[in-house]
């Protein structure tokens, strides 16, 4: 019998896995390890949910805890909020972004506000799972980016993950929360590899915690969910010019991190945020308001942002001129008044 080393025994069995399987993964680690952890959606038994991240959780744990839920996303999450007033942990999916737009009204009346209501004597402990933004030739109502919406009501939690392993840990994380998180995963990075271990994931840094994917000196890019690789190509791009570009992934939205975005922009002197979402009122206002408040005095520019147009998502045909890319990152970084 072949005899292994002890440093290979002990090597991590690594190998490519997708977002969606981590997403997943998390799903299944949390039921297995909570029974008070509840799936529910549209399709997310029999089929798996559209995307199939939840496929083979009605099987391995029973349709009363992995739920097919009629049609009806302000029945969905109303039914969540009972459930978690009684001690569950649900975990709603809505499938497509723009789907959710039926259940605001029982996010903001009563998902956001119950602690607060009950004067901190009941929590919300809801994990709202939203595939959104384009890039996979969706149609209207199926790649919206409207975590805006979220953003703007006082007492949710936002996350988006733009790795494999913050796909799991970051969803694992909302499900351990007493407050309700809604939880955004980026359509077109379902299918994105990377070298994970699912059986040792790694810790990733907790919600409210921005992460430096590229350090650099020129210009910080800070983006989040499906923009990380466009900012990413970006900055690689950018080095033919003599541009050396940090790029921030934020990872929550909300709790901000103003520390690391803060001290990331002071040593750069530029910023750019890229996002999906429209740019009047959208995210990167907020951010840019944030970054001037903190760093004026470091500013060598005014905080440019790159986002989508401020139209109604357009047809699968036109989606390139629409979302951010390459080309509109370097032109705006282009445009930050360089020093000749």
């Amino acid at each position: 019998m072949a005899t292994v080393a002890p440093e290979q025994a002990a090597k991590p069995a690594t190998k490519p896995a997708t977002m969606a399987q981590a997403l997943g993964r998390a799903l299944r680690d949390a039921m297995a390890e909570d029974p008070s952890v509840h799936v529910l959606g549209e399709d997310v038994g029999t089929l798996g949910g559209v995307f199939r991240i939840t496929d083979g959780l009605a099987k391995e744990f029973g349709d009363d805890r992995c739920t097919d839920t009629p049609l009806a996303e302000a029945g969905i999450l109303g039914a969540a909020v009972g459930m978690a007033m009684y001690g569950l942990r649900p975990v709603v999916e809505m499938q497509f972004d723009a789907f959710g737009y039926p259940a605001f009204e029982q996010l903001v009346s009563h998902v956001a506000k119950m602690r607060n209501r009950t004067r901190g004597t009941m929590p919300l402990p809801i994990t709202i799972r939203i595939p959104y933004g384009g890039g996979i030739g969706g149609v209207e109502h199926h790649s919206d980016s409207s975590e805006a919406y979220y953003m703007a009501t006082p007492g949710l939690t936002v996350v988006t993950p733009a790795t494999v392993a913050d796909a799991y840990g970051l969803l694992r994380q909302s499900i351990a929360s007493d407050d309700p998180v809604v939880f955004l995963e980026p359509k077109r990075l379902y299918w994105s590899k990377d070298t994970w271990n699912p059986e040792s994931p790694a810790t990733v840094e907790p919600i409210g915690t921005a992460v430096v994917r590229r350090p650099g000196t020129s210009a910080t890019l800070i983006t989040y969910g499906p923009s990380l690789t466009v900012c990413l190509e970006a900055a690689e791009a950018a080095r033919a010019e003599g541009w050396d570009l940090e790029v921030v992934d934020l990872r929550s939205l909300v709790p901000f991190d103003d520390a690391t975005v803060a001290a990331s922009v002071r040593r750069t002197g530029r910023a750019v945020v890229v996002h999906e979402s429209h740019g009047f009122g959208g995210p990167g206002g907020e951010i840019a308001a944030r970054i001037t408040e903190r760093c004026f005095h470091h500013l060598e520019a005014p905080v440019l942002r790159v986002a989508g147009l401020d139209i109604p998502y357009p047809p699968p045909m036109l989606e390139r001129h629409h979302l951010p890319g390459v080309d509109r990152v370097l032109d705006a970084v282009a445009r930050l008044q360089w020093d000749q």
